[in-house]
């Protein structure tokens, strides 16, 4: 799982810089789609020197200008001040790729203010060990496109010795020994975007490479990293099979729940075939939804919305756990927060975006905080609720039944101590004895016992016949009472069944119009996608009318000074 993060890093520090990614296969690819990245490709290249397997990240966000690739390659810098941004410690995209490989390079165009520029950095652990620095030294040159020529050419912002002793130590450490393999690498970044490849990728303790580009020539896994899992045998492949386990080792099962929302018009590309973003909502069954408001010191935090369920495939699959994103990007996934061992809780796993709490400086985990704390804490409840309530939805003992629906008290079958019934029999036979019929009464109601019934037919063989009589419209006016109640009941049943009907059905709405709210969610925020990305095509249109204007009045110049002499 680190190093599917460190993937995810590696990326997403560039996307942010100007080229569209952020973390290990997680922390290389945490994209920043706002960048204007619409692609992102990931594949397996050859290091040209020795034809060993390197790691290739691309994207054609924004780039990076020389100042802002040298904050990226920097240990400690941060500049992210948006909301919207993940990381601040400024480590990420050197500790990512230092997770995956022993040497980086990256190349970044950038065209902005009227001046495109080309830069190429290296950060080689190789390099610094055998040369032995005592602290570390990134080699970068930079180039900047001459609006006559029409050529690249080294930018003035340094001198040209500090020039040529970084392009020499990039020449000996990096796969490309000559500076024109160097530029031809821009050749398909075209005019903005980011090339990361990392190179001399790390050995597992069985002598095999950890990246793992052979089994699957669509995938990129982590060698030997499979985990078996202890199910039923007829369930053993779907469990191993599962998006819960297969992210462990599996990169395009990870990148396809990196986000909780990605734009339309955003692709990722994973050894040449599309990643399909899978929202882990939708493999949920019997869901509800639950509002947790956070609060310190008595203010609110922040209003998360949980959505919580049983996987499709419970009770056979054995995964649980709660899907926690931050600021759109997964940190926890399938986080385990009770324990499982009594099968209490198993296969219940919920979804949330919890921006109010921050991640760890590697994206793996949450600082924890007294806020943290108390989310913790509301899941574990959560999730014995949950279960509690709806195991036998999926074959378990029921714990606890649903409260009943009651009538309010206005309603016409609303009845003062409602809840208080209590059983009597009364005897629809003879006075001395018959058959028996169980019934439930109101206690505000008259009630009759078989003793009352049998004293009375005792006595009345001393009684009068007006006393029998009596007696008799006594019986019968019991038998009313108790007939009428029944009906009374009966009808009280069939409301709490309708109430309850009525209930599941506005449950049903409830889903589909929050359902609804996420889908026009999801298309404002791919408009407001579009306006930004029109409005930098219209920058770079801008951009390069102005070059073609300054290039059209060198040009009348050159020819003015042409005709004077």
């Amino acid at each position: 799982m680190q190093l599917m993060r460190a993937v995810s890093e590696t990326q997403t520090r560039c996307a942010y810089q100007g080229t569209g990614w952020d973390t290990c296969p997680g922390d290389l690819l945490n994209l920043e789609i706002q960048n204007g990245a619409t692609f992102v490709i990931v594949d397996k290249t050859l290091n040209p020197r020795d034809q060993s397997p390197a790691l290739l990240i691309q994207d054609n966000g924004g780039g990076m200008d020389p100042e802002a690739i040298r904050r990226c390659m920097s240990f400690g810098f941060s500049d992210k001040k948006s909301k919207a941004a993940i990381g601040q410690y400024g480590n990420g995209f050197k500790t990512s790729t230092m997770r995956l490989g022993a040497d980086v390079i990256v190349f970044s165009c950038h065209l902005g203010d009227r001046v495109m520029t080309q830069s190429i950095g290296l950060l080689s652990y190789t390099f610094l060990a055998q040369t032995g620095h005592d602290r570390i030294v990134v080699p970068m040159v930079d180039y900047e496109l001459n609006t006559i020529t029409g050529n690249m050419e080294i930018s003035h912002r340094y001198d040209k010795e500090y020039f040529m002793s970084n392009l020499s130590m990039l020449l000996q450490w990096s796969p490309y020994s000559t500076e024109a393999e160097l530029l031809k690498q821009f050749d398909d970044i075209g005019s903005h975007g980011t090339k990361v490849v990392i190179y001399n990728l790390w050995f597992s303790d069985d002598g095999n490479v950890e990246l793992d580009f052979d089994t699957d020539p669509e995938d990129i896994r982590i060698g030997g990293d499979v985990k078996k899992v202890q199910a039923n045998p007829a369930w053993r492949t779907v469990n191993e099979q599962h998006i819960a386990n297969r992210l462990h080792y599996s990169l395009r099962a990870y990148l396809s729940i990196l986000y909780l929302k990605i734009p339309e018009t955003f692709t990722i590309v994973l050894r040449g075939q599309l990643v399909e973003h899978r929202n882990l909502v939708l493999d949920l069954k019997f869901q509800e939804f639950i509002v947790y408001r956070p609060q310190t010191g008595g203010c609110k935090e922040a209003e998360v919305l949980t959505t919580i369920g049983f996987l499709k495939e419970a009770p056979h699959v054995t995964a649980h756990g709660f899907n926690i994103y931050h600021k759109n990007r997964l940190i926890l996934p399938f986080w385990p927060v009770v324990s499982y061992a009594d099968s209490r809780g198993r296969g219940v796993v919920g979804v949330l975006e919890a921006n109010f709490v921050e991640p760890t400086h590697n994206k793996q985990d949450f600082e924890r905080t007294s806020l943290f704390q108390k989310l913790e804490g509301r899941l574990k409840e959560m999730t014995w609720e949950y279960w509690d309530y709806h195991c036998g939805l999926i074959g378990y003992q029921v714990k606890k039944k649903l409260p009943p629906i009651e009538p309010p008290q206005d309603s016409p079958l609303g009845m003062p101590n409602s809840g208080k019934m209590k059983h009597v029999t009364l005897n629809h036979g003879m006075p001395n004895g018959g058959i028996t019929k169980p019934v439930t009464l109101n206690q505000n109601h008259h009630s009759v016992s078989v003793e009352a019934a049998s004293a009375a037919g005792l006595s009345s063989k001393r009684k009068e016949h007006g006393d029998l009589n009596k007696f008799e419209r006594m019986k019968r006016q019991a038998g009313t009472r108790a007939d009428a109640h029944n009906l009374e009941i009966q009808s009280l049943s069939s409301a709490n069944q309708l109430m309850d009907k009525e209930t599941m059905n506005l449950i049903q709405e409830n889903k589909k119009l929050h359902a609804k709210c996420l889908e026009h969610e999801k298309r404002r925020e791919d408009l407001d996608l579009k306006v930004r990305q029109l409005r930098r095509e219209l920058g770079d249109v801008q951009q390069e009318y102005d070059r073609l204007m300054v290039e059209l009045t060198s040009l009348d110049t050159v020819e003015e000074e042409h005709v004077r002499t």
